[in-house]
């Protein structure tokens, strides 16, 4: 990631909406967000599980006040018909964004794990280091949660219910799903209290990816 801000998104949608969400995501909201000032980059994951289509969306931010920055909260305040229909559809949504504390590793890895963190280690940066060092494993990014600019009320969190939010994000991404575990044991080890309030270890696989860059080409 290139900024020092992000916003992550997991969501749930039921398999009768999936084929109109995947066409959303791909076909016009990412691009929508990633053509918004400030955002840099979008990248869509889905979860490794056969019971629930589960998602998780990344967006890399050239800095957390983008997050309340006019840009941004006017694309919120104006969703388009196509989000209109998908919003209210979307289950277990959780939202949060801000600040990324530390970051380790190169590159961009298929298989990722986002943890949902509610206290950081004392050191990020040393675990990053630590946990990029592991064999498989391509980047490690921990993020802090801005409650203020993630939480500022606008039209598309209206058309939500029962939005949740999170503390931090710890991030690591892998060659392979046997590499993520790994890593996970040594987060076990290392910062044990991290881990006494965080979300489910999920295993997702990448699915697509926008830059800012190439977003307005053809």
């Amino acid at each position: 990631m290139r900024g020092w801000g992000f916003l992550a998104i997991w969501s749930d949608i039921e398999p009768a909406d999936l084929v109109d969400y995947r066409h959303w995501l791909t076909r016009e909201h990412t691009t929508e967000r990633v053509t918004t000032k400030g955002f840099l980059a979008c990248r869509v994951f889905r979860a490794v599980r056969a019971d629930i289509d589960r998602f998780f969306i990344l967006y890399e931010l050239e800095t957390p006040e983008v997050l309340d920055g006019e840009a941004y909260l006017a694309r919120l305040n104006a969703p388009t018909p196509w989000s209109q229909r998908i919003m209210p559809k979307l289950g277990n949504f959780i939202r949060g964004g801000g600040s990324l504390v530390a970051r380790a590793g190169r590159g961009e890895g298929a298989s990722v794990m986002a943890l949902r963190i509610e206290v950081l280690p004392k050191d990020p940066q040393e675990l990053a280091q630590a946990l990029v060092a592991c064999d498989g494993i391509a980047a490690v990014q921990i993020g802090a949660t801005d409650k203020a600019r993630t939480s500022v009320r606008t039209a598309e969190k209206g058309m939500r219910k029962n939005e949740g939010f999170f503390g931090a994000l710890l991030l690591i991404e892998a060659l392979d799903v046997a590499s993520l575990q790994a890593a996970l044991s040594q987060v076990r080890k290392l910062a044990p209290d991290m881990l006494g309030e965080a979300s489910e270890p999920e295993v997702y696989q990448s699915m697509f990816a926008l830059d800012a860059r190439i977003a307005d080409v053809g």
